[in-house]
């Protein structure tokens, strides 16, 4: 201990000299304060979503998170008050959306969704040939015997999405593709009625699932990720993501 530190132990301080050490101590603090204090950015209140979805939202190597950087505002807020309403079902996302406001889920959708990123080389490498086609196949053309749309008539031509609140379906692992279509299909992911997703999700195969999983995760993204703008052609099914979502 240095001597003026033993001196202010032994010695008895007067007021003015206690409030002066009170104040200096105070100051000390503030300043210490000013130097840390958190920017109140939606970038820094959306850092819980990152451990699962990656920094600025760009995703993992983990395979049951999707990317959500660059999506639709419409489709990834229409999401978050289905987590908060129970149509999807995902205990952290619950816990983390449960008390927030409508406004407040938007200002996050928002966020996202003017987030632009270059996406990562797919993951999904090697796959056989024989599985490909088939993902392409229902890609591209469905199966009008099983009245199966095929994805591009709703996710648009590029499979990067369609305005104003259809997803993009490049880009996502292959694991989180067979969950959600796996959710579609036994009832734990819904979406305002008419759920179209719901529907063509249960005419697929566990071999069209695995199918289109493949494919998907396999695609390298065009220069142009972003969702276009809704096509002229009449959707082959109503889908009730489209309306406001129901409280």
């Amino acid at each position: 201990m240095r001597q003026a530190e033993r001196w202010l132990l032994r010695k008895p301080l007067g007021v003015g000299a206690l409030l002066s050490l009170v104040l200096l101590g105070g100051l000390a603090h503030a300043d210490a304060a000013t130097q840390w204090r958190v920017p109140d950015t939606m970038a820094q209140r959306t850092l819980a979503c990152t451990p699962c979805h990656g920094k600025e939202g760009r995703a993992t190597n983990a395979g049951y998170f999707p990317r959500i950087a660059g999506k639709p505002t419409e489709y990834l807020y229409n999401q978050l008050i289905n987590f908060r309403e129970g149509r999807r079902t995902y205990p952290a996302m619950t816990h983390l959306v449960d008390h927030l406001s409508d406004a407040y889920l938007r200002e996050i959708a928002e966020h996202f969704a003017d987030v632009r990123l270059p996406y990562p080389a797919p993951q999904t490498v090697d796959a056989p040939a024989q599985v490909l086609a088939r993902g392409h196949a229902l890609v591209m053309q469905g199966d009008a015997q099983r009245q199966i749309p095929a994805c591009v008539a709703c996710h648009g031509a590029a499979m990067t999405g369609e305005l104003p609140a259809t997803p993009g379906l490049l880009g996502l692992p292959r694991d989180y593709l067979l969950g959600q279509l796996g959710a579609w299909q036994n009832g734990k992911r819904r979406a305002n009625a008419p759920d179209c997703m719901a529907q063509v999700a249960q005419r697929l195969s566990v071999a069209d699932v695995s199918a289109l999983a493949t494919w998907l995760s396999a695609q390298p993204l065009p220069a142009n990720t972003q969702a276009v703008a809704p096509g002229s052609t009449p959707r082959p099914l109503d889908c009730g993501h489209a309306l406001p979502p129901k409280r």
